[in-house]
């Protein structure tokens, strides 16, 4: 251990799996005597954790490079590592667009993120570490939590093995790697000792967990060890690939108490000449039938769901047939992505490609008819009652979320009444909008006169 702690600042973007890798980094650089600080005004060290995803991102993160070398030339930090997605994506190319750090080092090195900083700090000279994936599980004890206690996210396995059109994620995050399913069950152990419980399963695709090492899907095998964990009361999964999503999966999530009747399927489109041009699998009526399925054997079960438009050759047709498995579907909340082409990926060069204002205004019409459907969804829940885990409060109100609600992504339901944070309640929904359910404990009604409209609480452009 250091006798005077260094600082150092970890800049994080992207989606929850760099979430977890940033605090599987802060963990292993804590171990090591390092402080970690991201309010410090001087540090040691910055790492920029980057998202390689879309270009917005790409731009986000250069971005954020650019401000950490200036930072490190005004001497408020010493040395820069930009390190994740981007930098595995791009290599030497992301050193030009964004100059200036000290080492650009690529995904799956959070295990060893200790030797990483030591190394940096004795060079002079720019380095650049982008070698194949191969993932460094770090420790379990060593991760620094951050966020709500009460809630984690638990990364299952890393990159993919389908080859989509349209997606970079596996040439910078490699092929699938499950981790073994000891290990996943001991840091799900470790996670409920220190207060989660709710544990949101992540991989690009959770069911393909453990072809890899054992051989055969594994995720039932999975699931039913977790449930069985103290201290765990929800278990939730993102995100499922559809023709996996198997009569022997779905019974499993049906029977296991503490699994979630939860659904997140990106499907990407509906009709099959597209989905061909994206090598996805299946059509919408297959997937309709697959739906089917689900809500026989959950009937609460939420499904979201996340659609591209204006893919290349995507016709007006291919469109309609996807606004009517929209109206057809009827699911709890869909996202949706404009195309956009990205370096690298097959879909670069497809012929066919959309106008800008054609796939806005495609966007919008899809957006414009899913509202109409969640806003009616949500009325279905009126006068029911549901088990909501408290995140927050905000003028006398509590803020929580549902089995229908992941974090950061879905929306929320506002309740009236006393709790603690972190705390599962339940409550009668009393009113229904769009995005978000409003309630009242049932243990603790409200008094007439007192109910309350709150401010919402995202923009009206979020995702349904």
């Amino acid at each position: 251990m250091q006798d005077s702690p260094e600082k150092v600042k970890i800049v994080t973007l992207g989606c929850a799996k760099n979430e977890v890798d940033s605090e599987e980094i802060a963990g292993v650089l804590s171990e090591a005597g390092y402080t970690v600080d991201g309010s410090a005004k001087k540090t040691s060290v910055t790492v920029i954790n980057t998202c390689g995803f879309l270009e917005a991102s790409k731009l986000e993160s250069i971005q954020a490079i650019k401000d950490a070398v200036r930072e490190k030339r005004a001497g408020r930090t010493g040395k820069v590592i930009v390190a994740g997605c981007l930098a595995q994506r791009l290599g030497p190319e992301l050193a030009k667009l964004a100059p200036g750090a000290d080492l650009y080092v690529g995904v799956g090195q959070m295990g060893r993120f200790a030797e990483i900083v030591k190394e940096v700090q004795a060079e002079r000279e720019q380095r650049i570490d982008v070698s194949p994936p191969h993932h460094r599980w770090a420790e379990v004890p060593t991760r620094a939590r951050t966020g709500r206690p009460w809630s984690a996210y638990l990364k299952i396995s890393e990159g993919c093995d389908h080859r989509c059109t349209f997606c970079t994620i596996p040439s910078f995050r490699g092929g699938h790697q499950s981790k073994p399913i000891e290990r996943v069950v001991e840091e799900a152990r470790h996670l409920a000792r220190t207060g989660a419980k709710e544990l949101n399963l992540i991989a690009q695709d959770v069911t393909q967990y453990g072809y890899d090492i054992y051989r055969e899907f594994t995720l039932p095998k999975l699931l039913r060890e977790l449930n069985g964990i103290d201290g765990v009361e929800w278990i939730r999964l993102l995100y499922f690939y559809p023709n996996r999503l198997t009569d022997e999966v779905i019974e499993t999530m049906s029977t296991c108490e503490k699994v979630l009747p939860y659904i997140d399927i990106p499907l990407q489109h509906a009709h099959p000449e597209t989905l061909r041009r994206m090598k996805r699998p299946w059509d919408g009526e297959r997937y309709l039938n697959l739906f089917n399925k689900v809500r026989a054997a959950m009937p609460n079960c939420a499904i979201r769901t996340t659609f591209i438009v204006g893919f290349p050759g995507e016709t007006q047709e291919e469109f309609d047939y996807l606004l009517d498995f929209v109206r057809e579907a009827r699911l709890d909340r869909v996202g949706a992505f404009v195309f956009s082409k990205e370096p690298g990926t097959p879909a670069y060069d497809l012929d066919g490609q959309l106008a800008p204002r054609v796939k806005r205004e495609r966007y919008d019409k899809l957006m414009r008819t899913q509202q109409k459907i969640s806003h009616e969804v949500n009325q279905g829940w009126m006068g029911q009652d549901l088990d909501v885990l408290i995140d927050d409060t905000r003028d006398g109100w509590l803020i929580g979320r549902s089995h229908r609600d992941a974090p950061e992504i879905d929306g929320m339901v506002f309740v009236q009444g006393e709790a603690e944070l972190g705390q599962i309640v339940r409550c009668r929904v009393t009113d229904a909008e769009e995005y978000d359910l409003f309630g009242e404990l049932t243990r603790m009604p409200v008094a007439p006169g007192r109910r309350l409209k709150p401010l919402r609480m995202a923009s009206p452009a979020r995702p349904l």
